[in-house]
């Protein structure tokens, strides 16, 4: 093992160690929130994780960027099983050490370099479409500043990635014909040997240069997006997959119902039961808090919603209450949540894991106003193309307004009244309610 396979073997394994470690403080951070049993079966969730998150199947919604999306998507899994080669060939000095599969392997590489030039142009177009194409989604507020910095890195990583790779292959193909040592005949090149006629002229050691910059910067730079993926919206890339896995199985417009409250209302509408008694072990009699104050208050795969969000702004997008002016945004819903448990997670590391800090979710990134704009209507969730739920936890949030702190619109506390004393929101009794028949 010489001097380039050793420094290459400690920069591989340095790099899944940083990468680990703040995947384990990510995890750390959603294990925050409170349990919750997800639901539905194993078999229906896994069906679901298969279809939405393997399968792309919402993203189609919208055409074009659905299919451009799909394109990135599977050439980002294709490509990267070259990866499996290129740690081998990495470790032990070997060069495309599965050749031997002869024109299986062949097929593959020709498939890897359509994959990579289908990415690279996705890529350019995507980069074209958020930023000078004035699509109103991409040019909300919370997008400014580092959210649309971190887009447009990643487009441009990628498409610095392929095009290293597709030169990569070039400079190889070209070796292969001079019949250099070490590298062996192997490998079809339909895209990159459409340019290796730039390389025509040059000579050995300047091509094995190019060649072994190119696999470098191939290499280092996917270990460097690795690591990148925990500070980056685009760890959906990994976090789709559970997170559709625990997603919502009920029908979209079934809220859920607090526990405590359901039990309280049931007493009441049975006239034979006893309100003294001890409630079942199963329901808690008071809970620590009504909805939600901070991210403590919210349940784990909510906090698992808020680190999948892929900015996409769909959400948002469908809003009606955004779309009408309001300032509720149900993509900065997810973006401050996450910011939040950021937050939170690096003051846990700075000061151990009792400390608490004197900010809340509520309040201190999320006003009231946005939470009071919601209709419920549920269209974000339903326009997301990874099934997170911004919808649960604005409710939980406009919960903890109403009942803990009573903060409810001079509107809504007429009609909640009228709904207390006559069961309906409209100001008449119950023994009014037919009255406007008699006039007819």
């Amino acid at each position: 093992m010489g001097a380039e396979n050793i420094i290459f073997l400690l920069l591989f394994l340095v790099a899944f160690t940083l990468f680990f470690r703040n995947a384990a403080k990510i995890k750390r951070n959603i294990f925050l929130g409170k349990k919750v049993i997800p639901e539905g079966s194993k078999s229906a969730r896994l069906k679901t994780m298969l279809k939405v998150a393997l399968g792309q199947s919402k993203m189609t919604a919208k055409p074009v960027a659905g299919i451009l999306h799909i394109l990135v998507y599977a050439g980002f899994v294709i490509i990267n099983l070259e990866m499996l080669e290129i740690v081998i060939d990495g470790i032990f000095g070997t060069h495309r050490i599965f050749s031997f599969a002869g024109s299986f392997y062949n097929s593959l590489i020709a498939s890897f370099e359509v994959l990579a030039l289908l990415v690279l142009v996705s890529c350019l177009l995507f980069f074209i479409r958020r930023n000078l194409l004035k699509l109103s989604r991409f040019r909300k507020p919370e997008l400014n500043g580092w959210p649309r910095n971190d887009a447009n890195f990643i487009l441009i990583t990628e498409v610095f990635l392929m095009s290293a790779f597709l030169i990569m292959n070039a400079a190889d193909a070209t070796l292969q014909q001079q019949q250099v040592q070490h590298y062996v005949q192997s490998g079809c090149f339909p895209v990159s040997s459409l340019f290796a006629s730039l390389f025509i002229g040059l000579d050995t050691s300047t091509l094995i240069f190019i060649e072994r910059f190119c696999w470098w910067f191939h290499i280092v730079g996917i270990l460097v997006f690795l690591n990148y993926l925990p500070y980056s919206k685009h760890l959906h890339i990994i976090l789709s997959f559970p997170n559709t896995y625990f997603s919502k199985l009920k029908p979209k417009g079934e809220l859920n119902n607090m526990e405590s409250v359901t039990r309280e209302v049931k007493l009441m509408l049975d006239p034979e039961a006893n309100p003294y008694a001890s409630p079942p072990d199963s329901v808690s009699q008071i809970p620590e808090r009504f909805g939600a104050k901070d991210i403590f208050d919210l349940n784990r795969i909510q906090l698992l919603n808020a680190y999948s969000c892929t900015e996409c702004g769909r959400c948002t997008s469908e809003c009606p209450a955004n779309n009408t002016g309001k300032k509720l945004s149900p993509r900065k819903i997810m973006m401050d949540v996450r910011d939040r448990l950021e937050e939170v997670g690096k003051a846990i590391d700075k000061n151990g894991s009792n400390y608490k800090d004197e900010k809340t979710l509520l309040g201190h990134y999320i006003s009231e106003e946005e939470i009071l704009a919601c209709t419920t209507c549920n269209a974000c969730t339903q326009a997301c193309p990874i099934n997170i739920d911004p919808l649960s936890i604005i409710i939980e949030l406009r919960r903890n307004l109403l009942m803990e702190e009573s903060k409810a619109p001079a509107e809504w506390a007429g009609m909640l009244t009228n709904i207390e004393n006559n069961g309906a929101p409209w100001q008449f009794s119950q023994a009014d309610r037919l009255r406007w028949s008699e006039e007819n």
